[in-house]
């Protein structure tokens, strides 16, 4: 009986201290709340802030954090690749046509800056993209999501393969389910992530397949000759910067609008009207229109799996300096 005890107090020593010892060894390896709370303590409340305030000098940069996440994450994990420059061999994710529309991001040096004044080298880039997110969808009206932090960033950038990652603004439903799913995603969670078209855009040179030469005729007859207005011309010119928003009647503020929207016939992109169309999405659009509590409810869930697509962690990459380039050591 006393060996039989001797023995399973050794397994419950082994058992507690062996992650313990992996985490002195390797560092911490895994993401956690409040992760900066010994190194940074004021990390977060400083990037809170500055999201704050870019917010009521230029709104739109709101929605470009909410869209920063999804498209870093997306690609080989949320690693801020996205946010490196073209230089020194290095060819920038942001040129891709999948990133067109994209902006603000010299406002992210902005926010790094900030905490970088506080913390040097200590606050990923990778955490303020997802950080700063988290934030905006607040200052957007949505919810606030408990994010988990200690993301480490990229010392490259994946230019050569967003295509295979990012949907195009015109994929079919089915494509679109396929790669939300390869980051975990569920079908309902790509019901509630597609819901931050709610704030999105479009830009003509995406739209104008749908109205010329002949009207798509899944499309809202009278919300088509309101988009006709908006892209007057089958050729647009990108330089033009001519768009029309998803949502009219709220187009900041992250809210169910953009389902109701949907079911009316009123989706901008070919996703968004098959949304309403295809049945394994249908249920979850209808019961999204008409209760923004569940929206929420899943949007939180989906854009927190999506923040911890995986990301470096420990020991791996580095802490850039500079969110436009990788350190030079």
């Amino acid at each position: 009986m006393a060996a039989y005890k001797h023995h399973a107090f050794s397994s419950f020593i082994i058992l507690t201290l062996f992650p313990l010892l992996l985490q002195f060894q390797f560092g911490k390896s895994e993401l956690q709340l409040n992760y900066y709370s010994e190194s940074c303590p004021k990390a977060e409340e400083i990037i809170k802030q500055e999201v704050t305030k870019l917010y009521y000098e230029h709104g739109n940069t709101a929605v470009s954090w909410l869209r920063n996440l999804f498209h870093d994450c997306f690609v080989q994990g949320c690693d801020a690749s996205l946010l490196l420059e073209s230089v020194n061999g290095i060819e920038s994710e942001k040129a891709s046509g999948r990133s067109f529309g994209m902006r603000n991001f010299k406002y992210v040096n902005t926010i790094k800056k900030a905490v970088e004044n506080e913390c040097p080298s200590t606050v990923s880039c990778a955490d303020v993209v997802a950080l700063s997110a988290r934030d905006g969808i607040v200052m957007l009206g949505g919810p606030h999501i408990e994010m988990k932090t200690g993301r480490r960033d990229s010392k490259e950038s994946y230019a050569k393969i967003v295509e295979e990652f990012i949907p195009n603004h015109n994929d079919s439903l089915s494509s679109v389910l396929s790669s939300f799913q390869s980051v975990g995603i569920d079908v309902e969670g790509t019901v509630a992530l597609l819901g931050a078209h709610s704030v999105g855009r479009v830009h003509c040179v995406n739209l104008v397949h749908r109205l010329y030469p002949t009207v798509d005729p899944t499309l809202d007859p009278d919300y088509a000759e309101y988009l006709k207005g908006r892209c007057p011309t089958p050729i647009p010119d990108p330089s033009a910067v001519q768009y029309s928003r998803n949502d009219r009647e709220t187009p900041m503020i992250l809210d169910n609008n953009y389902y109701k929207n949907l079911l009316k016939n009123k989706g901008l992109l070919i996703v968004d009207s098959e949304l309403a169309s295809d049945p394994a999405t249908l249920p979850f659009v209808q019961k999204m229109a008409s209760d923004n509590d569940y929206f929420t409810e899943q949007f939180s869930r989906a854009a927190l799996l999506l923040s911890e697509n995986s990301p470096l962690t420990g020991d791996q990459g580095e802490v850039r300096k500079d969110c436009r380039y990788v350190n030079t050591n």
